[in-house]
């Protein structure tokens, strides 16, 4: 499919999907300024060893990932709206909370609540570009444009920190809570002008006399699906093998991709690397620039091939960043960044393919299920801190990177084999 990434399809993007844009900026931004570097404070404030900073991580992240799944099932029944409202607040609470808490115990009560309110928010957002945005290539557009500006507030965050002096301090997470009190505003006007539309974050009914006066949006919830009951929509995932392989493989996927964010972190920080706070922001910068630079580039010249052909191409740079990884220097300022720019070129590729590859899965009526299912893929997420750390206790830097390349390996025959995989029949169910 060629991706149409011109001025027109941007302008029919709606109201609320600026404004899920420029909140994604300002809350990522500020998220950024501190949270990649809480392995560096648990270790520093408490001497955890690397498998008990690990565990902290891994426990509040496994929380999350099933809270994530029911969530985001509910919110095919009850709406986006007043789910991301109630996300919204506990993600006020939860961050204003990390700025105060002053024991172990308190840390990983406190970090469970804000990876609930993380991994909630994101299958959420995804979610709801669906419901406001028909046409599938102004949608993989949106999708694309809410990457590119995450990684634009991740590229800001920790260069932003570094310049006010706040990067490692505990309390520059009230920034964050206070970003979010501003989104919660801000999505309240955008979904009441919505509302308008008929959009509200539900599948609605729109009466067909209704439809000229109410514009595009509503061809996206002009028909009513019928309604499914929780139990037949986990009857009809376990039924589609193409999403369980999928979400296999990225839940891998996860896992090497994690390792930047704990394990690597932690290795740096016990190897005593030179200009370490530095040298972390460096590579979160660095990260987010990459893809900040080469998004959009990459989605044209790849635009011919298909999402599964990008997702295996962007796996073999993974394998190489991680083979280089492996073997550089510890005081190699500018190899760390060399291996982390191929690093960042595979994700500018693989994430937000992923989410399309979603929406392009799930039927209409089951959109919240599927990207809640899909959150699942933080199970790698989860498991990448407590496994980082075992590894790294155990054997070191060296096999925790080449390991990482070795399952790189294993998703590329994962994704080979995804099409030829059963999915449910979908078009006998809405029969019936």
């Amino acid at each position: 499919m060629h991706s149409d990434v011109s001025i027109a399809r941007f302008k029919q993007f709606p109201r609320l999907m600026w404004i899920l844009l420029f909140g994604s900026f300002i809350t990522r931004g500020s998220y950024f300024m501190v949270w990649p570097f809480l392995a560096v404070i648990l270790y520093e404030k408490f001497a955890l060893s690397a498998t008990e900073v690990g565990l902290i991580l891994s426990c509040a992240a496994f929380i999350a990932v099933f809270t994530s799944f029911i969530g985001s099932a509910l919110s095919d029944r009850i709406g986006r709206q007043k789910l991301m409202y109630l996300t919204g607040t506990l993600y006020i609470i939860s961050f204003s909370l990390l700025a105060e808490v002053d024991s172990v115990n308190g840390y990983a009560i406190v970090m469970t609540l804000c990876s609930i309110a993380t991994s909630l928010w994101r299958p959420l957002t995804s979610a709801t570009i669906g419901d406001i945005i028909d046409d599938p290539q102004t949608r993989e557009l949106a999708m694309q444009s809410l990457y590119f500006i995450v990684n634009v507030g991740c590229a800001v965050g920790p260069m932003m920190g570094i310049w006010l002096g706040l990067t490692g301090q505990q309390s520059s997470f009230y920034i964050t809570a206070a970003a979010f009190a501003v989104l919660i505003l801000l999505l309240y006007w955008g979904f009441t002008h919505q509302a308008l539309q008929g959009v509200n974050g539900k599948v609605e009914q729109v009466p067909d006399e209704l439809i000229p006066a109410m514009g595009d949006a509503t061809s996206a919830v002009k028909r009513k699906p019928a309604h499914v009951s929780r139990r037949q929509v986990v009857a009809i995932l376990l039924q589609d093998k193409l999403l369980q392989c999928l979400i296999f493989a990225n839940i891998l996927c996860m896992f090497i991709y994690a390792q930047m964010d704990s394990s690597l972190i932690q290795y740096l920080t016990r190897a005593n690397a030179p200009d370490l706070l530095q040298l972390i922001s460096a590579m979160i910068f660095t990260n987010a620039l990459v893809i900040v630079s080469t998004q959009f580039l990459l989605l044209r010249l790849m635009a011919s091939y298909s999402l599964i052909r990008r997702i295996q191409f962007g796996l073999v740079l993974l394998v190489v960043s991680q083979v280089w990884l492996a073997h550089n220097p510890i005081d190699l300022f500018w190899g760390w960044i060399g291996a982390i720019v191929v690093m960042s070129l595979a994700e500018t590729i693989l994430f937000p393919t992923m989410n399309v590859h979603i929406d392009r899965l799930a039927p209409r009526h089951l959109r919240g299920a599927y990207f809640g299912a899909s959150s699942f893929y933080e199970v790698g997420f989860a498991i990448a801190p407590l496994g980082g750390g075992i590894i790294l206790d155990h054997l070191g830097g060296y096999w925790l990177f080449i390991i990482g390349a070795i399952l790189s390996l294993v998703v590329i025959y994962l994704y080979s084999m995804l099409e030829t995989l059963p999915r449910p029949d979908f078009a006998a169910m809405k029969q019936e």
